[in-house]
């Protein structure tokens, strides 16, 4: 009882200090200017090596099954459904063709240049071949790269997990077994993505509906949690991979939630999921390079030469086929004329980032702890703590370089510019939809004063709200004409606490009760909350 009582003891402690790595991190990160993933790899990679410090081993299913689900479905989520759909060409030859085509370049440059069997060589390349979404995007938005580059790079990270994850399947399956049929795998391939496309807008749609049943924020929310595990278990338990099923969940979600979830429940989710994912990377990583002490007390089986070299050709390896794949990828669809004038190829650099943007993460490294240990026969798992160690290595490699070049990259590049135009259009657009939108409401109130009695006293406060909400927005976004509106942003700011000092008085002398300062401050918080969301800094375009 004592020895349980210790281990739980000893496990809480280690949370919290993860915890409080991964929130010194975050600060250290952004101080720095470096993406907080690298330094969480980092950092999880020093922790694993502190005298007395537990080893910790990263449970594979904790990934493939209770981490995976919310990531993929928050990303879907926030996808746009009409930006997906216009980029679904690029985005399946991306997920799709450019996992399969590492996978296989992978398996023949280790077979003919390290001798590894064609079959634990597929496996590897399956293990690798698929890019992480997480760190890389974190990097891209803070660069101003062109929303479409974005797009099409987060619509990959939805979908190559599930390519990579069938492949690894069809992999291990054949090294067990001895037994592979190029024939079956690809109708087996092809009904799984069909028939996991289908139940995933089938779960969003009874979530949905049920959701909006409940009409209860907490009980929505609680729903919203459930709902990617539903959509990814099922599909997963009978042989599939859950990730297709979980992005088509999100994306019908992320189209047709707005008509149908309220508004208490949006502004209590976004803060509810917004905290869980970001957890949930941070911890991630953290625990990534916590493996590094399990590798390090393994690798001694192994020469070291041979570890570096077989990881240093795998990583060249997919680079050069991220590359030889992307480019094509690209232009050759547009050599048909129809296509071009639809949609005319973009500028080399948009590519080559695209291509440069091929980070490995903990996706990669659960594949690699989920391998078993033995196959049917009873014999060892061939190369098993090989493919672990190199899978590692491969992550680590473009985690850390790759990420920390992408940003010089970019500016070598020139691309932030066409990004920085494209913001600064979009600003004035989201400027002159919210003028139209308040141009409808204000007509909508002309036609409902004209055909219902309403009091005079109701319709000047109406009014009175537009004409606010209006003068709100600026007259120009030259950010030399909107420093009046930055001050009258700083100026609402000060009014609002000084408001909030006072409710505190009135607190402290008895005079209200706290559950009508909470009321106060809720009011309060929503009208700080707004002036942030509709402030249009110097720094966005």
């Amino acid at each position: 009882m004592e020895e349980i009582e210790e281990t739980v003891e000893a496990n809480f402690q280690l949370f919290l200090i993860l915890i409080a790595v991964l929130a010194g991190t975050a600060l250290l990160a952004r101080r720095i200017d470096v993406a907080p993933a690298i330094l969480l790899l980092l950092a999880g990679i020093a922790l694993a090596f502190v005298p007395g410090m537990p080893s910790l081993e990263l449970p594979p299913e904790l990934i493939l099954l209770f981490v995976l689900p919310p990531l993929i479905y928050s990303a879907a989520v926030a996808m746009s459904w009409r930006e997906f759909k216009f980029n679904l060409r690029p985005i399946i030859l991306l997920s799709v063709g450019s996992v399969i085509f590492t996978a296989f370049t992978v398996a023949a440059a280790t077979h003919y240049l390290i001798g590894l069997p064609w079959n634990v060589g597929f496996l590897l390349g399956a293990i690798v071949a698929p890019p992480d979404v997480v760190a890389p995007l974190a990097i891209a938005r803070k660069l101003a790269i062109p929303r479409r580059i974005m797009v099409v790079l987060e619509g990959e990270g939805l979908a190559n997990d599930a390519t990579a994850l069938i492949l690894y399947r069809f992999a291990v399956v054949a090294i067990s077994t001895g037994v592979f049929s190029l024939p079956k795998a690809v109708g087996e391939f092809s009904a799984i993505i069909a028939g996991e496309a289908i139940f995933g807008v089938a779960v969003g749609w009874l979530s949905l509906r049920v959701r909006h049943w409940a009409r209860d924020p907490q009980v929505e929310i609680t729903l919203s949690l459930i709902t990617p595990y539903v959509a990814y278990w099922l599909p997963e338990h009978v042989g599939g991979s859950g990730v297709i099923a979980t992005v088509a969940c999100g994306l019908y979600m992320s189209w047709n939630g707005p008509l149908l979830i309220s508004a208490a429940t949006r502004l209590q989710g976004i803060f509810f999921w917004g905290l869980m994912i970001y957890l949930i990377e941070g911890l991630l990583f953290l625990l990534t390079g916590f493996q590094m002490r399990l590798l390090y007390e393994r690798s001694k089986a192994f020469p070291l030469d041979e570890i570096l070299t077989l990881t240093a050709l795998v990583t060249v390896m997919i680079v050069i086929a991220r590359f030889a794949w992307t480019f094509p990828a690209i232009y050759v669809p547009r050599m048909i004329e129809r296509l071009r004038q639809r949609d005319p190829s973009p500028p080399w650099q948009w590519a080559f980032v695209i291509s440069f943007t091929g980070v490995r993460g903990a996706v990669s490294l659960a594949a690699a702890l989920a391998l078993p240990l033995a196959l049917a026969d009873g014999n060892p798992f061939p190369n098993r703590d090989l493919i672990l160690f190199v899978s590692f290595g491969v992550i680590f490699i473009t985690l850390v370089g790759f990420g920390l070049g992408l940003p010089t990259v970019v500016r070598w590049l020139g691309v932030a510019q066409a990004g920085r135009s494209e913001r600064f259009a979009e600003l004035e657009s989201e400027v002159a939809a919210r003028r139209e939108a308040l141009d409808a409401a204000f007509q909508s109130l002309d036609r409902i004063t004209k055909h219902r009695e309403i009091s005079d006293e109701v319709v000047q406060l109406l009014r009175a709200r537009h004409e606010i909400r209006t003068n709100q927005l600026p007259n120009s976004l030259d950010p030399d004409k909107r420093i009046a509106s930055a001050v009258g942003g700083d100026l609402t700011r000060e009014l609002i606490a000084a408001e909030r000092k006072f409710i505190h008085i009135l607190l402290r002398d008895g005079k209200i009760t706290d559950e009508t300062r909470r009321h106060i401050e809720r009011d309060l918080d929503l009208e700080e909350a707004s002036l942030a969301n509709r402030e249009f800094r110097d720094d966005q375009p």
